[in-house]
């Protein structure tokens, strides 16, 4: 029988994720380090200033990650995902724009490859570990009634990211840890500076998707098809260049003017390859439906049920009552009308702290 319990920590350069692998290593766990590399040169982006996940500026996050497990003492090991990242996320990301849909690439990159892809390939490769934890600001709660594994918000939800996570599977979350998930944001940087990793608590931590403001770096010509912009009374306004230069809700870089008041993209039909333009009272709807279920703290209970909704990461879940349509689809009616739901953006259910269930906007 083995002394020590092993954990593969999810090493991403950053302080949260080292203060994850700290904090299990002075808990008595063995520790592993794993970092996936996604970058493949095949895409025409030079390395700016901007952070993100998918870009030449990669190997500055590979070579943090292993001088960060090199400091901890423990093992670490790169897992080459790139043409995984393109098949499950890349691929994901232009379909869903080409749709007329506006793409959340983090829920999809969270539950195909790191909670995925990157700890199954390790064992592939016949690195050996019990769990699987990450820097992530989530808790875990196991409820015995249910039997069931609970996916919880963080106790600093300033900093919670369970809308990122809502799509991981039982299967998945009775091996995974989350050391920071009762801990705030400053105390792990307090922590980081106490143990000697003062520069990492002073690192710069935005990131985003891509390591560019361009996402057209991403598409191919034949994703720019020209067609109709129409006000809300279905007016014709002018042409667009292409329904993946838009998102609901935007209102710069239109490419029409001259409107009585503010104008804001309040549809994108991708059928018929249109935009719609409106006043933002247009944007407001009590109603969407959304698809591909995935039900995480909760089984399917199958009849009307009351929750709180989140349509996007920076949205304050809004009461709504949520009736199953079909097995996988659901129709959700807020209390009160919510500024642009999105179709194509993740919604998450929430009861309280307990995330029921993720779905995406459908319409």
């Amino acid at each position: 029988m083995k002394d020590k319990m092993k954990v593969a920590v999810g090493i991403s350069g950053g302080v949260d994720s080292a203060m994850a692998a700290l904090i299990l290593q002075n808990k008595g766990y063995e520790v592993i380090g794993l970092t996936m590399a996604i970058w493949d040169d095949s895409i025409p982006i030079s390395q700016s200033t901007k952070s993100g996940c998918f870009g030449p500026g990669e190997k500055d996050d590979l070579a943090a990650a292993a001088e960060i497990s090199r400091k901890l003492g423990i093992e670490h090991h790169i897992i080459k995902l790139k043409d995984e990242y393109r098949e499950n996320v890349l691929s994901y990301f232009c379909n869903t724009y080409t749709k007329g849909k506006t793409p959340n690439p983090c829920l999809v990159c969270n539950q195909r490859m790191k909670f995925g892809l990157l700890p199954a390939k390790a064992k592939e490769a016949g690195i050996e570990f019990d769990y699987f934890a990450t820097g992530h600001y989530v808790r875990i709660n196991y409820d015995n009634e249910l039997k069931r594994n609970q996916l919880l918000r963080a106790v600093d939800l300033s900093k919670d990211q369970s809308y990122f996570l809502a799509f991981l599977a039982q299967s998945q979350l009775q091996h995974l840890l989350f050391p920071l998930g009762e801990l705030s944001k400053q105390e792990i940087k307090n922590f980081a500076i106490k143990m000697g990793y003062s520069e990492l608590a002073k690192k710069q931590e935005s990131q985003d998707f891509l390591e560019s403001d361009d996402i057209s770096v991403l598409f191919d010509k034949d994703d720019y098809r020209s067609g109709d912009v129409v006000d809300h009374h279905g007016k014709l306004l002018g042409q667009h260049k292409g329904i993946i230069n838009f998102t609901i809700g935007q209102r710069r870089n239109i490419g029409i003017a001259g409107f009585p008041e503010p104008y804001y993209v309040i549809e994108i039909d991708g059928a018929n390859n249109r935009v719609v333009l409106g006043p933002k009272s247009y944007l407001y709807r009590s109603v969407c439906t959304a698809t591909n279920i995935n039900w995480l703290s909760i089984p399917n209970p199958k009849k009307v049920f009351t929750a709180k909704a989140k349509i996007r990461l920076q949205h304050e879940p809004a009461e709504c009552i949520v009736t199953a349509i079909e097995d996988n689809k659901l129709k959700v009616e807020f209390t009160e009308a919510q500024l642009s739901i999105t179709p194509g953006q993740g919604i998450v259910f929430y009861d309280g702290d307990i995330v029921l269930a993720g779905g995406f906007i459908d319409a």
